[in-house]
């Protein structure tokens, strides 16, 4: 597995701890939204930073408030 894969993984554990719902609830969700290829492509970003700040961009990208 690779270092994206599992990071997408804790990073879905996180956000669902941080948002009192189920891992599988959260992946289902982010896959629904089409998050999955961007949370993937912001692995360099986020695995450098607070993983408040990436449930942080990923709750503004569910409201579709982007940066």
């Amino acid at each position: 597995m690779s270092e994206e894969a599992r990071y997408l993984i804790f990073l879905t554990e996180q956000y669902a701890a941080s948002k009192g719902l189920s891992g599988s609830q959260v992946f289902i969700l982010f896959k629904e939204k089409g998050l999955l290829p961007y949370i993937h492509d912001m692995f360099y970003t986020y695995h450098t930073e607070r993983v408040e700040n990436a449930i942080d961009d990923i709750g503004r990208m569910l409201e579709g408030n982007k940066k």
